[in-house]
Parts: C-alpha cells; structure tokens; sequence
C-alpha cells in the first residue's frame, strides 16, 4: 500500500515537473538562494539609460572596475541577457541589475534597473559618473 503511494506521488511529480518545466523550476531555485535576476527583468521599463562611446567589451569591464571600485556586490553575470547583478553593497543587498546592449560597434546602452528607485539612481549615479570621467579621461572615485 505505501509504496503504491510512493509510485503514485512519484509519477505525479514528474508530471508536475513536466507540466512546468525546467526553466520555472531554475527560476524558483535562484530565487530561494537569493540570486533571481527575475525581478531586475521586470524592472527593466523603467530603467535610467544612457549611450556611452565605447565598445560593448570595453564598457562590460570598466562598468566592473566602477562597481568594484564602489563597493557593489556582483552576484550574477549573466552573458545571454547582457546583465551584470549587483547588490548595491556586501551589506545592502538591494538587488540592481545593468543591462548593456550593443548599439553600435562603437556604442552601448547601459540600462541600471532595480525595484529599489534610491538604489537604481545611486548605481546609475556610479556607473554614468565612472564612465563618463573615463571618457574624459579622468579616473576618480565616484562617491
């Protein structure tokens, strides 16, 4: 009888499972262990965007450096979406999402998304400020 059970609820998990599917199951797993990035997606409309001159590699990695240098929290990257999660700090975890899209080969849009509004406009305060005094040449600490 009990393992009669155990057969039924067994093939009814997996028909759960199925009927899901594993992208779902990911999704909920991420969001238990607090790295979803599925919130900063649907931020994502109401984003503070912003064109810089540089190539998509390039903008990728002084982004890094800028959030580095403040402090942030990178907790996911996340290539296919063109996404780099950050909390705000090791001690805020605020989650902040930037999105960069090739605009050209020699621009990028950098989209700072997050639910949080103070949160989205302190990283997008650090991210456009870093990029921009690189660009004019300048390398300082944005505070």
């Amino acid at each position: 009888m009990f393992r009669k059970r155990l057969i039924v609820f067994g093939l009814l998990g997996f028909w759960v499972i199925g009927l899901c599917g594993c992208a779902s199951m990911k999704e909920t797993a991420r969001g238990i262990a607090g790295i979803s990035t599925k919130v900063l997606e649907e931020s994502r409309p109401n984003a503070l965007v912003k064109v810089f001159d540089y190539d998509y590699n390039t903008c990728y990695n002084k982004i890094k450096d800028v959030l580095k240098e403040n402090g942030c929290y990178i907790y996911a990257e996340e290539p296919k979406k063109q996404l780099i999660a950050i909390y705000v700090s090791e001690t805020d975890t605020t989650p902040v999402g930037i999105f960069l899209k090739e605009a050209s080969s020699k621009t990028t849009q950098v989209e700072i998304s997050s639910q949080s509004t103070y949160s989205k406009e302190l990283i997008a305060k650090y991210v456009f400020s870093g990029l921009e005094a690189s660009v004019d040449g300048k390398k300082e600490l944005v505070n």
